[in-house]
């Protein structure tokens, strides 16, 4: 019965906050512990480097065999573009419209009706065209 007693007295303490047994090596293993993560981390991103590399002389074996270009080339290539193509030029470059945007939308309209009544018999043409 003492046994008991003592054991809950013992584990009593802890939960109120008193001192646990300290283990003398603890303080090495968690410094082994910590060495061991640094190390695991670091092959990790050596085997990730490794294996980007074999993936670019892959994709690099493409684009010499497909005459692809990186995305970083067409960039810096369009890029250069548009500054010869401003060089003279005070404004910047306007860019390009979509069909079916802006002011074209009327011209449009009628085209389709225009080719629409061509379909339509003469009668019919000329009460749409009044």
């Amino acid at each position: 019965f003492k046994f008991v007693v003592s054991w809950a007295t013992k584990d009593m303490g802890k939960m109120l906050g008193g001192e646990e047994e300290k283990d003398p090596d603890a303080a090495k293993k968690e410094e082994e512990r910590q060495e061991a993560l640094r190390q695991q981390e670091e092959e990790r991103k050596a085997k990730h480097a490794r294996m980007e590399a074999e993936r670019e002389k892959v994709r690099q074996t493409i684009r010499d065999k497909y005459g692809l270009k990186k995305k970083e080339e067409k960039e810096a290539e369009e890029k250069a573009a548009m500054e010869q193509a401003c060089e003279g030029s005070l404004t910047r470059p306007k860019k390009a419209i979509p069909r079916g945007c802006g002011d074209d939308d009327e011209e449009d309209e009628e085209s389709i009706l225009d080719t629409v009544l061509k379909f339509l018999p003469g009668p019919l043409q000329d009460m749409f065209k009044k």
